[in-house]
């Protein structure tokens, strides 16, 4: 597994605040991954090559840098307090923190807005 980010350095369109924040989530991930050197050494000895780390740090700076401030900031806050800043919702139930939402609590049509967890905070993917 080469950690490679070309389509990254030619700079990918982000078309809505929610596909930024999980592209965000998604690059944390493997940058603790990358840092990690238990996580390291298990990938090294299945074959894989880690070299495109720094790349992945400066993908993460330019998506940060373009996407919204307060979405950023409400993402790096549950994301230093829970490990992960994005939850998966399914049949209503928040995957971060396995509480069922309100009934009122609904996927938002415009592509502008988010929508945070009650119970964690965490930022509510639908699916």
């Amino acid at each position: 597994m080469k950690l490679d980010t070309p389509a990254l350095d030619r700079g990918v369109e982000v078309r809505s605040p929610l596909a930024a924040v999980v592209l965000l989530s998604d690059l944390d991930a493997l940058i603790r991954e990358a840092q990690d050197e238990k996580a390291r050494a298990r990938l090294r000895k299945l074959g894989f090559s880690l070299d495109g780390l720094p790349r992945l740090l400066t993908a993460r700076n330019r998506l940060a840098e373009a996407t919204d401030r307060r979405w950023i900031y409400a993402y790096e806050r549950v994301w230093q307090r829970y490990g992960r800043g994005v939850a998966e919702v399914r049949e209503r139930v928040c995957s971060g923190c396995f509480m069922t939402l309100p009934t009122i609590a609904r996927p938002r049509v415009e592509s502008s807005a988010l929508q945070l967890c009650e119970s964690c905070g965490r930022i509510l993917y639908w699916t």
